[in-house]
């Protein structure tokens, strides 16, 4: 294990619910994502980290999502995103092609941030290492809840997520009473069909 994943590993937690990446994924992904990507699938797979608080994730399966999200909002022309990983509480982190590790949807709001990227210190693989390093246990904990809804509800598995019922967006309340296990594939692209994504304040596009 490298350095840097090492660091991720401290940081977010050890793994949990590993599924093996098959050779087929990694030929259709080898010209679309970062080679250093793919050398991390290879060694980790994908699954949870930290009890499952913040997830790397089969591309294909969230294809349909990306696309219901970026559709008719400012991303869909700029770049070919995929969903590399994913938070308990649907935060969406994208890849674009050209553009590297520049979008992360708050799903739970229908918000995204984009950032222009500067590929002058390193290429996409340096960025892959900065991705990894940048995630942290405390930005993928909506509202503190993860310890709240695991012990309430108990340990997601790699196809589920912690959601809010009703959703925020139809005005319910953050509150751990709201909150159920859910299919995570179903409930983003729900989640994506009751208001339109917009950027935040700060965003650079």
């Amino acid at each position: 294990m490298d350095e840097i994943f090492s660091i991720f590993i401290k940081e977010v937690g050890v793994p949990v619910y590993r599924q093996e990446v098959p050779p087929s994924s990694l030929d259709y992904y080898r010209d679309k994502l970062p080679e250093q990507l793919l050398k991390y699938w290879v060694e980790h797979g994908w699954c949870g980290y930290g009890d499952g608080i913040f997830w790397t994730v089969n591309p294909r399966e969230y294809e349909g999502v990306v696309e219901a999200w970026i559709e008719g909002s400012a991303l869909e022309a700029r770049d070919k995103y995929h969903l590399i990983a994913r938070s308990a509480f649907g935060d969406l982190y994208l890849w674009g092609e050209n553009s590297g590790f520049s979008v992360t949807i708050d799903s739970l709001v229908s918000r995204y941030s984009g950032e222009d990227v500067d590929f002058s210190l390193g290429g996409m693989d340096r960025e892959v290492e900065n991705f990894f390093l940048s995630v942290d246990k405390e930005s993928n904990d909506f509202g503190d809840l993860f310890e709240p809804a695991k012990k309430k509800l108990g340990q997601l598995k790699f196809d589920e997520m912690y959601g809010f019922v009703p959703a925020l967006a139809l005005g319910g309340p953050v509150a751990l009473a709201n909150v159920e296990k859910v299919k995570a594939v179903e409930h983003l692209i729900l989640l994506s069909q009751i208001s339109p994504l917009e950027p935040y304040s700060f965003s650079d596009f």
